[in-house]
């Protein structure tokens, strides 16, 4: 029996700034109305008033489901167990975009385009940079006004996403995350002062549906799975960077769980570590998701499903991003093979035509085939928008391995603190390294040093003659001359050479003619990487260092970067949260974490487990099974007999979770009595935190009962 919804306060989880109501945006887009939530059968209860003010945001109005079928369905779901508040009645649609067209300075972004995403789906927005896509994130938001078409929302849908602004408070990271749920912090500060025994019946049991005795701990593990640890998010947001600030913002619009969830490039600001984190959240996420990501890995693994923006219309596909590319591959090449075949259809009608036109005989077939020649609709031809390649040149002199080699080298910023202690490592010629390591571990000090920018404390540091060494970090960024072009860039760098061969230097950055011309505050920030990454390894670098190199690079564009890499004869060590990359060209791990700099055994996806705790089962495949019937029969009774104890145990799980139910049930229908409160609040309370506990409990069982039963069937089916 699953936890009942219970009638009391509207469910409002605000956070300043980061989700909001969505009610009325149909109306305002000139459409025909909001778009009706479906409400199904049964009883439908209508909780708190509409669209009280809270701040500059509005407090939602949500309706609630009450019917037999979907408590059942409710309470199967882990998220219902963990927080037991009235969940909105399920739309079969969450957002329905129609015959939209979007303009920005004058440049049609979006032209009569439509799309309609079903609850629940997890998708990702994807497309060339410069598509429309945060453009179009902003019409959804109400915030950019549409020429044509309507965006249609459930009522009360609460859309979340990341401020643009960063915290900067004096509040601890941990506060500013338990803020974001707005309705938990108003009912704490009623309970302070409500005497109506009624009231407090109702704020107890309100605070017990959304799990709010827990809340801190979900905000915590929300925190640490972005890189705070607990010392971290005590301090307040003003000491951190703008980068981590980035990340509270993102840990505030994840703990408040909107309805429909909107992130942009939500790994930028993040480290590997985070990255994966992440991943496994938004896959276990109980809303929609529309995510905006050029990560691969990420998409294949989070998202199921792929919004595409191409040629200016948004195509829904079904499944993560290999899946989609595959797809849209056999569709490009099946369009191409129609519009061939259409054209020679085309050509041969009308030879026939021409030739028969005016002989007497022929007349009538000839006018048939006109006709048919006019409803003949022509097949669009794929286009064919290629991504300009990466090219670095390769060294003008060939340096003998190992072109580095630390022997118990200390380095760090102040004497006698190193950051990364004893470090005893070698650096071949042909190396291709990747750094992993959460950030503030030091990565970029090691970095630095191996660039010369940093010195040995203690230790020797051992350099190959004549190496020369070149490092990309995305702060290089704001190095570039904002008004100066690509060309006069490189011209600074190649003074004497005539200007078709500095262009042609310019041209193997990957950058247009046009682009050349084009003033660097003006380039876009692909085009600024790309010509930061070109005058980095102007020189022919012996050793290219690149520190999170694919942050603004579409998905296209970090391909591009893969084959340049590969095809760099030099050494390569790369900091990046994109496993792609890292999968693709790496070929050593190296751990930086502790104050050490060590190799590291195992493989990334070993390193998702050790990072986020979750095994992916990887199994090789079995050779195909030659035993006999009797052989088989006898084996899968040998699995069954030694994975008896693990049965025994899935039942034991079973058992204890009917119990923690059936008490929880109990507790239920004592804390909705309001006698409780006025005879005894001191039980109540007693009683809310037993029953919070027991939810967590109940949560973890439910998590323990279902890896169990996965190793059980996957053990049966060896």
């Amino acid at each position: 029996m699953g936890l009942r919804p219970k009638r009391g306060l509207s469910e409002d989880r605000n956070s300043s700034g980061l989700v909001f109501e969505q009610n009325h945006l149909r109306r305002q887009r000139g459409g025909r109305g909001d778009l009706e939530q479906d409400e199904g059968e049964g009883e439908i209860t209508d909780h708190g008033p509409a669209n009280v003010s809270v701040g500059n945001w509005f407090r939602p109005r949500r309706v609630f489901c009450r019917t037999a079928a979907d408590r059942a369905r409710q309470a199967s779901s882990r998220r219902w167990l963990l927080r037991s508040a009235d969940l909105p009645c399920k739309s079969p649609l969450m957002l329905i975009i129609n015959d939209l067209t979007l303009r920005m300075a004058g440049r049609l972004l979006l032209d009569h385009a439509s799309l309609t995403l079903p609850a629940g789906t997890k998708a990702g927005l994807v497309g060339r940079n410069g598509t429309g896509k945060t453009t179009l994130f902003k019409a959804i938001t109400g915030d950019f006004p549409s020429e044509t078409g309507s965006i249609s929302l459930p009522k009360n849908t609460r859309i979340g996403q990341v401020a643009q602004e960063a915290p900067g408070t004096e509040e601890p990271l941990i506060e500013i995350v338990l803020k974001a749920d707005v309705e938990r912090q108003a009912l704490l500060e009623e309970e302070k002062t409500a005497t109506d025994p009624h009231r407090i019946a109702e704020i107890h049991t309100r605070l017990a549906d959304i799990d709010a005795h827990s809340a801190e701990s979900r905000a915590a593990t929300i925190l640490a799975g972005l890189g705070f640890d607990d010392a971290a998010q005590k301090r307040p947001a003003s000491s951190f960077s703008g980068g981590w600030r980035m990340r509270v913002a993102l840990a505030a619009v994840l703990f408040s769980e909107p309805d429909l969830l909107l992130l942009d490039e939500p790994t930028n600001y993040l480290d590997l570590e985070g990255t994966l984190w992440l991943e496994n959240y938004v896959s276990k996420y109980p809303h929609t998701v529309l995510l905006i990501s050029h990560d691969r890995d990420l998409l294949n693994r989070a998202v199921n499903s792929i919004v595409h923006l191409d040629q200016k219309k948004l195509t829904f596909w079904r499944g993560g991003y290999d899946q989609f590319e595959r797809q849209l591959t056999e569709q490009r090449e099946l369009q191409e093979k129609s519009r061939a075949k259409q054209e020679a259809q085309r050509k041969h009608m009308e030879s026939f035509v021409e030739r028969f036109r005016a002989k007497a005989s022929k007349a009538r077939q000839a006018q048939s085939r006109l006709k048919a020649l006019e409803k003949l609709k022509p097949i669009a031809a794929v286009v064919n928008d290629t991504v300009r390649p990466f090219s670095f040149p390769e060294p003008v002199k060939t340096v003998a391995s190992p072109i580095v080699a630390l022997s118990g080298v200390n380095v760090g910023y102040t004497e006698g603190n190193p950051v990364l202690k004893k470090m005893t490592l070698r650096i071949d010629a042909d190396d291709r390294i990747a750094l992993l390591g959460a950030n503030g571990n030091g990565k970029s000090t090691f970095a630095k040093l191996l660039a010369g920018r940093l010195k040995p404390e203690t230790g020797s540091m051992t350099i190959a003659p004549g190496l020369k060494v070149a490092i990309f970090a995305q702060h290089q960024l704001d190095d570039l001359r904002p008004e100066e072009s690509a060309y006069e860039h490189v011209r600074r760098l190649m003074p004497d050479a005539p200007e078709a061969k500095v262009r042609a230097r310019v041209a193997q950055f990957g950058l247009s003619t046009e682009k050349m011309n084009t003033a660097a505050k003006d380039l876009s920030g692909g085009e600024k990487a790309r010509l930061l990454m070109g005058l980095s390894a102007f020189e022919g670098p012996n050793l290219f260092i690149l520190d999170e190199p694919t942050n603004h690079l579409d998905i296209d564009s970090r391909e591009s970067l893969i084959h340049a890499l590969n095809d760099f004869p030099g050494a390569v060590i790369l900091i990046s949260h994109d496993r792609h990359l890292l999968e693709a060209t790496a070929d050593r791990l190296w751990l930086v974490k502790d104050g050490a700099v060590n190799p590291y055994d195992g493989d990334l996806e070993d390193y998702k487990t050790l990072v986020t705790g979750v095994s992916s089962n990887r199994r090789e495949q079995k050779e195909a099974d030659k035993a006999s019937k009797a052989d088989r029969r006898r084996e899968a009774a040998q699995r069954r007999a030694a994975l008896e104890p693990l049965a025994k145990e899935i039942r034991a799980t079973e058992a204890l979770m009917d119990r923690i139910r059936k008490r929880i049930d109990l507790i239920e229908d004592e804390l909705a009595n309001p006698a409780v409160y006025e005879k005894d609040p001191s039980t109540a309370t007693r009683l809310a935190k037993e029953r919070s506990q027991l939810a967590h409990t109940l949560a973890l069982n439910e998590d323990k009962w279902l890896t169990m039963s996965a190793e059980y069937e996957e053990g049966i089916a060896e």
